[in-house]
């Protein structure tokens, strides 16, 4: 991008501040290879015994960068040493040239930490299609620290992976681990290209709890499915979204080790994995390019929960829904094209919308009475609420979802028109 962004009206009025973590450090490098007068880069030190999950983009065109980390955490089953991200170039459609990129950067990396190139985990986001110079990397990586002090420099580090965003991403929380007191703190970008079928988007969330990498891959893949995959920006899947969950190791849970994700002593962990991850699956709708407004959309009484989660995307993502809300324009109509080309089962005589609170469809028509004026005031605030209940189901039984999306402004098309300049 040629140009500086001004910040989202919907940034979060104060920054979370992490505490150190142990078991890790943090390096925010610049290495100019893309952004000058920036850090690009980020290197993160993992002590001995990490144990990592990942989910990643469904694209059928993955980056280099999933490609070596998929395979890198299959080898390892699950351990790690290092993990190294990369903003300005996503390594992405580049072939051979590119994974041969993405393996050198990893073995620096390696060399650096005191490990083997197999226990790097790599991650890029940026251009697609641009074979990325490893020699400003390299040379990035070799100024970094290396060792495992517990860095606390979290913004920083949120900052060095950012592209189009305009403020950078961190969350934190704590939780009883037994007779412990964990910390979870997670960093993440995203800004366009924002799609949950995971979202360029990248999040890496880290915590010194002891935890196997079976246990994590079943608890990130079920915070994921209610936080990353539920934000779009602009119905586009990236090719290189990646989203880890690391545990150090540096606090042990009281008692027998825990083994499976149903052990009731995680109910306190898991409360708090899904505050830090919607938190910042939040923070990634309300930066999304060019946004003046942020949706909040409620569906309920589908077949099921995935069928209202696909009518609740197909809301968030319908490009005359989006226009009409940055337009404070309270045409409903639009929301019921939405779900009805969703391809999921909905009952049109059956049908209920809310905007901001107030009824405006019921039973498949229009509430008797219903004036417009209190959900255009709505519609002119920052942050609006769609409810809407499909009436295929009714009780515990019945399918529900939440998402969250931006709205569709001419700053989405200016931002996207001058991307690469």
């Amino acid at each position: 991008m040629s140009q500086k962004l001004p910040v989202s009206p919907l940034a979060p009025k104060k920054t979370a501040k992490p505490k150190k973590l142990s078991g890790l450090s943090l390096s925010a490098l610049a290495s100019g290879a893309r952004y000058k007068g920036r850090d690009d880069l980020l290197l993160v030190a993992l002590d001995k015994g990490a144990s990592v999950a990942g989910v990643f983009t469904t694209s059928k065109m993955p980056s280099a960068a999933v490609d070596l980390t998929r395979q890198n955490l299959a080898a390892s089953r699950g351990r790690a040493r290092a993990l190294l991200v990369n903003a300005g170039n996503a390594n992405a459609f580049t072939g051979k040239a590119g994974a041969k990129a993405a393996a050198i950067t990893a073995q620096a990396a390696a060399e650096k930490i005191g490990c083997q190139a197999g226990e790097v985990l790599v991650a890029s986001t940026g251009v697609i299609g641009e074979v990325p110079d490893t020699e400003p990397l390299v040379r990035a990586i070799g100024k970094s620290c290396g060792g495992s002090d517990g860095g606390s420099d979290w913004q920083a580090a949120a900052r060095a992976i950012m592209t189009t965003d305009t403020f950078p991403k961190l969350a934190t929380a704590t939780a009883r681990f037994g007779k412990e007191s964990v910390t979870l703190t997670g960093i993440a970008k995203g800004s366009g290209m924002i799609a949950p079928d995971m979202a360029t988007m990248l999040a890496f969330i880290f915590t010194d709890a002891a935890l196997p990498p079976t246990v994590l891959k079943k608890l990130l893949t079920t915070a994921n499915a209610d936080s990353f995959n539920c934000v779009t920006v602009d119905s586009d899947t990236s090719t290189s979204d990646t989203c880890l969950l690391v545990a150090t190791g540096a606090k042990k849970m009281s008692g027998a080790a825990v083994k499976g994700a149903g052990d009731k002593r995680l109910t306190a962990f898991k409360k708090a994995l899904a505050q830090v991850m919607q938190d910042l699956a939040q923070q990634v709708a309300r930066d999304g390019e060019g946004i003046s407004k942020l949706m909040t959309v409620h569906v309920t009484g589908a077949e099921d929960d995935a069928a209202a989660r696909r009518i609740a995307l197909a809301i968030g993502n319908s490009p005359l829904v989006k226009t009409a809300v940055a337009g404070a324009d309270a045409n409903w109509g639009r929301i019921v094209m939405a779900i009805g080309k969703s391809g999921e089962k909905a009952l049109r005589d059956k049908l209920a919308i809310s905007i901001g609170g107030v009824q405006v469809a019921r039973a498949g028509c229009v509430v008797p009475g219903y004036k417009e004026a209190p959900v255009a005031r709505h519609m002119r605030g920052k942050e609006i609420a769609i409810a809407v209940n499909v009436g295929v189901k009714s009780g515990p039984k019945a399918g529900k979802a939440r998402i969250w999306a931006s709205d569709l402004t001419h700053g989405y098309i200016s931002i996207n028109a001058d991307y690469r300049s």
